[in-house]
């Protein structure tokens, strides 16, 4: 993303950035003033979710109640920004808000254009799942191990009265 500005952190109420995004940029627009804020963005991060045996691609907030604005500081857009219904204020240790340097911005709005690379799964060791494709369809077991970089999962099913492993990959089974 390249920025015409320079980017600030925002405290907004925990659980509403999407609100407080909304109102700021209908405010900008209301106030003709996407001369001086460009930009606005919640800090997300992409997840693989696994849930009912599917991949579901989630965006997570990266920073519960932050939002970063790029924007052209002076004392209007100072003052549209900060008495914006949601913005409870910038992140500054001085009285004037102080930018975020290019080290700590680039790496976050870099973070929000790559690809998942973490899976999250809903069950984690010691949980029971049922296998639901493969030969064991239907078998139920204890999960042993996880293996998050390979997507496998290695479960305890019970065959012919003994606990056998099996690995399986995380979309064939479910938590239940």
């Amino acid at each position: 993303m390249i920025s015409q500005g320079e980017w600030y952190l925002l405290y907004v109420s925990s659980g509403r950035e999407e609100q407080a995004k909304r109102n700021l940029e209908q405010r900008i627009k209301y106030m003709d003033a996407s001369d001086k804020i460009f930009q606005v963005v919640i800090p997300t991060t992409k997840e693989i979710e696994i849930k009912a045996g599917k991949r579901h691609i989630t965006n997570k907030k990266a920073f519960p109640g932050y939002i970063m604005v790029n924007m052209q500081l002076d004392e209007r857009s100072y003052d549209i920004v900060r008495n914006t219904y949601g913005v409870v204020g910038f992140v500054s240790a001085d009285v004037k808000p102080i930018p975020l340097a290019k080290e700590e911005a680039e790496p976050i709005l870099r973070r929000m254009e790559e690809a998942p690379s973490e899976v999250k799964v809903t069950f984690k060791e010691g949980d029971s799942v049922r296998v639901t494709t493969g030969p064991f369809v239907d078998f139920i077991g204890k999960v042993d191990q996880l293996n998050l970089d390979k997507g496998r999962v290695k479960v305890l099913l019970s065959l012919f009265g003994r606990e056998t492993p099996a690995e399986l990959d995380l979309l064939g089974v479910e938590r239940i």
